[in-house]
């Protein structure tokens, strides 16, 4: 009698170039000391507490907020101050909601400041928006590598 056929086998599935790109920078990434700050998480934070403070600053000051023919509200810029004040310091304690939090913000602003470059109506508007779009994705880019080195908190109950 014939033994009965084994059914061929498949190949292990191999991984994607990108997958060991991936695996590999994952490997190099080694958590912050209590102490380090790379320099993306500094400017961040002082970026941060700049908008804030200063914000802040010119509610207490002025009573309120205007840019150009725009003017917001003085409870909304405050809020807005004390977010931006909260999360410099979160960012500067090393916790990994305060940077996401930041990039969060951040990428809102980015994405805000390329709107107005369709309606800039002047080569100092275009020099402004480009400014802060690249010099904002960058620092989101290299936000990211610093998140990925922070540690998250362990949700309740796991170890």
């Amino acid at each position: 009698a014939a033994a009965p056929a084994t059914p061929p086998t498949a190949p292990p599935p191999t991984r994607s170039r990108s997958e060991e790109r991936n695996a590999a920078v994952r490997a190099t990434l080694t958590p912050l000391t209590p102490g380090e700050r790379p320099w993306a998480l500094k400017i961040a934070a002082a970026l941060a507490v700049l908008i804030g403070g200063g914000d802040l600053g010119v509610v207490i000051v002025n009573g309120s907020f205007s840019v150009g023919n725009a003017h917001a509200g003085g409870s909304g810029v405050i809020l807005f101050s004390v977010l931006m004040l909260v999360c410099a310091a979160g960012m500067w304690q090393l916790r990994y909601w305060a940077v996401l939090g930041f990039q969060a913000i951040l990428a809102f602003v980015i994405l805000f400041f390329s709107l107005l470059l369709l309606r800039a109506n002047n080569v100092l508007a275009v020099v402004a928006a480009l400014a802060v779009v690249g010099g904002g994705g960058y620092l989101f880019y290299k936000l990211v590598r610093v998140l990925s080195r922070l540690q998250m908190p362990k949700p309740p109950g796991r170890v």
